[in-house]
């Protein structure tokens, strides 16, 4: 029987993947029963199921290929789910039907789990004319608002939270809009945002030239492209939105470039689709071929990662006909095409095995060298099966090989491709991997440096009670098998102490052997300059990259790593880092400052007055009690059992911003309210909007993921590196993280991109 290398793992595996009954009762007592399940599900369609099944099997075993969540948890199960991960929707057709209709298609398709990604693009810019009403129209924004309601609807009525990236392109009449629609902290919650730039823009922003924001042939207006450039680089260095999409540079490497044209991505940016396109994962566990790792004689076994790639490919082909999808157009696209994306997670940690330091010019090549193994590998083996098979049915030899990605292609590679066809028209793609890596043993997730040596999490129990367990690095807790308490060596890095261009310098190597595209996120420091961040970006584009990702600390978007100056000066050091949590609730003194809002409800005749006090501790504001009062006696007994649950809540201290979260979700069946504009769910949403509008006014919260600025009963008992970030919205507890361009929790494995 497998041991899990962690406890960690083990309990994501019984919480996401283990097949359990309608009572929660497990059916896969071992982790090989999953194992087994996927395996036999996935080897149906072959001639020979019993022969594929064991090979799958294989692959499969000590976590060396990890194929998506959705894959793992729902293959063999008998239920109606799709096996996909996420989807680009439909082309928006710019009229009131289209609109809903596409709306229509986005719910059903989050209904079944899968994360959406959209081009407002088509949609006409505010104040253009709509014909035959005599109105103005409202313009893609407020349709995005609309969006983003479904999208809590939905999260409210199943058990996870939505995913949705928004793209526009940079040519838009409204883009200077789309740019700063997240700096509203309340608004666009459930979207990513990135705008679409054209190989024209980037050219204008270099030569300082003009910008023409263009719809349906008219030109709305001309603006500095440089300008709107630093309006992007500006939102981005404040609020870590939007990011960047190179959209002429991936169509024009796309292996499909004569039969789709691309207009936005997935959720987290790794899989640029056309209209109904999906977007189905699975991962090689880089770190767990090495051979003889911390020695001279480390490396990896490539005999056994083209086994292991090649076995994936067929696996994740045969997922295509397995899986089932929320709508017609997207099996039929599916289909047609059986793109796949295969990537890689553990790669720092087996940098590390082989004595290699992140982003060092040694490591970037050997990035390069696997990158290209894998593809290659991918590439001759979806040759194979082509002929075994049948290619995919747009194949068309000419126009395929003559694609900006095949033209790099080794000799032999286009020579199969061909003679026999390929199966899947793309087949790379490196993806956000955190809740798998997690499952793995905590290897690193993706292309991503290690984030954190070691932490220590709280694990609540049965009986109440928490005991704490330490989470430590595969790579790190490698070493230590090996040389006990010997310190790390100079090569261990991590992602805070990277400078930005190693980041890109490792994301552009990947890339250049991926033929769809990576999700990273690339850490920068708090006080890197405006210009330097700039830079960043520009760096992106000039190595080739087909998005850019960054994530910066600051006052608004709060900080994903909290550290003491011990741990800063001694960064070697690999212990973890503890949370106090507050037990005893705050005493109240004798009087307090407060603000009261005044909230009409537009199907209440009368309003409801909001009254939220506060303390101050350490020279910083926090909401410490509330009181909600109506004369509308319907209201009473919900009113004041609202008033005292919260007020209990914000009296324990800590980071109370979950309960925005939770208010703000909650939707009313018999439908909501349209106010200043905005499609609000239920009164309770209403009221969570208005805690949330104090809770920003005295500096408490300052947007999405943002925690307490400083609380004593919240310090970090300074004795390692400890990524310490907001409370998890599904475990309570802290630590949330930019990873991968994706919110994402370490100790349950949370994600808010799904």
């Amino acid at each position: 029987m497998t041991r899990f290398a962690a406890p960690i793992a083990e309990q994501i595996w019984d919480m996401k993947y283990r097949l359990k009954d309608a009572e929660g009762r497990p059916l896969d007592a071992v982790v090989e029963d999953s194992w087994r399940r996927v395996a036999r599900d996935l080897a149906q369609v072959e001639a020979d199921p019993a022969g594929w099944e064991d090979r799958f099997y294989a692959a499969l075993q000590d976590f060396r290929f990890l194929p998506a969540g959705r894959i793992l948890a729902g293959a063999g199960t008998g239920r109606l789910v799709t096996l996909f991960n996420c989807f680009v929707m439909g082309t928006i057709r710019d009229s009131m039907e289209g609109i809903f209709e596409a709306l229509k298609e986005a719910a059903l398709t989050m209904q079944q789990g899968g994360g959406i990604g959209y081009d407002f693009s088509t949609l006409r810019p505010k104040g253009a004319e709509v014909r035959g009403v005599a109105a103005d129209a409202s313009g893609p924004l407020s349709f995005m608002d609309v969006w983003d309601s479904m999208c809590r609807t939905i999260m409210s009525a199943g058990s996870r939270r939505g995913a949705m990236m928004a793209t526009m392109r940079c040519d838009h009449p409204d883009i200077e809009d789309f740019i700063q629609a997240k700096q509203d902290s309340a608004r666009l919650r459930m979207f990513n945002l990135s705008v679409l730039v054209t190989d024209a823009f980037m050219e204008a922003v270099k030569d300082d030239g003009p910008w023409e924001l263009v719809f349906g042939g008219r030109v709305y207006r001309t603006v500095p492209a440089r300008d709107l450039w630093n309006r992007i680089m500006r939102a981005t260095y404040d609020y870590a939105e939007p990011g960047v999409i190179f959209i002429d540079r991936i169509n024009r490497q796309n292996n499909l470039h004569y039969a789709e044209t691309i207009c936005a991505t997935n959720p987290c940016g790794e899989q640029p689709l056309p209209p109904y396109g999906a977007c189905l994962l699975g991962s090689v566990n880089l770190a767990r071929l090495v051979s003889d790792p911390f020695t001279r004689r480390a490396r990896l076994d490539t005999a056994a990662l083209d086994d292991l790639v090649r076995v994936a490919v067929r696996m994740m082909d045969n997922v295509v006909d397995a899986s089932r999808f929320p709508l017609p157009q997207q099996a039929a696209e599916a289909k047609a095409k059986r793109r796949i994306g295969l990537g890689v997670t553990g790669l720092a940690d087996a940098l590390l095995m082989l004595g290699l330091r992140y982003g060092a010019p040694d490591a970037v090549d050997q990035t390069r060298a696997w990158m290209k193994a894998i593809a290659r590998s991918a590439y001759l083996a979806s040759a194979d099966l082509a002929r075994e098979k049948g290619p995919f049915p747009l194949f068309d030899r000419d126009a395929y090989l003559a694609s900006g990605f095949m033209q790099r292609m080794d000799a032999d590679v286009r020579e199969a491709v061909a003679a026999h066809g390929i199966r899947n028209a793309l087949l790379t793609s490196i993806a956000p991997t955190g809740t798998i890596s997690l499952y793995a043993g905590n290897v690193s997730s993706g292309i991503e440096p290690v984030f954190a040596y070691a932490y220590t999490r709280k694990v609540l129990q049965k009986d109440g009670s928490r005991t704490e367990e330490e989470v430590v690095d595969y790579a790190v807790q490698m070493w230590r098998d090996m040389h006990g308490d010997a310190p790390l060596p100079d090569h261990f890095v991590n992602a805070q102490t990277l400078a930005p261009q190693d980041h890109v310098a490792m994301q552009a190597a990947a890339q250049e052997w991926v033929d769809s595209s990576i999700s990273k996120t690339i850490n920068c420091p708090r006080d890197i300059s405006f210009e330097a961040f700039k830079d960043v970006y520009l760096s992106a584009w000039d190595l080739g990259c087909k998005g850019c990702t960054t994530y910066r600390p600051n006052d608004v978007t709060g900080s994903v790593l909290s550290v003491s100056e011990k741990a800063e000066a001694a960064p070697q050091s690999d212990s973890g880092a503890d949370v106090v949590y507050l037990t005893e609730p705050l005493d109240r003194p004798a009087a307090l400052e407060g603000a009261t809002y005044k909230l009409k409800w537009p199907a209440s005749e009368h309003a409801i007055y909001i009254t939220i006090n506060d303390i101050v501790q350490s020279g910083h504001r926090r909401p410490f009690e509330i009181f909600i009062n109506s004369k509308n006696m319907e209201h009473f007994a919900w009113t004041v059992a609202l008033t005292r649950m919260i007020s209990a809540v914000f009296r324990r201290g800590g980071d109370v911003s979950f309960v925005v979260e939770e208010l703000k979700a909650v939707f009313d069946p018999r439908g909501g309210a349209w106010m200043n504009g905005r499609y609000v769910p239920s009164i309770l949403a209403a009221i969570g909007g208005v805690i949330e509008r104090h809770m920003i006014a005295i500096g408490f919260l300052a947007g999405e993921g943002m925690g307490l600025k400083s609380d004593p009963h919240l310090e970090a008992v300074a004795v390692g590196e400890r990524p310490l970030g907001p409370a998890c919205p599904n475990c309570g507890q802290y630590g949330m993280r930019m990873n991968e361009g994706c919110m994402t929790c370490p100790n349950c494995g949370h994600s808010k991109c799904g």
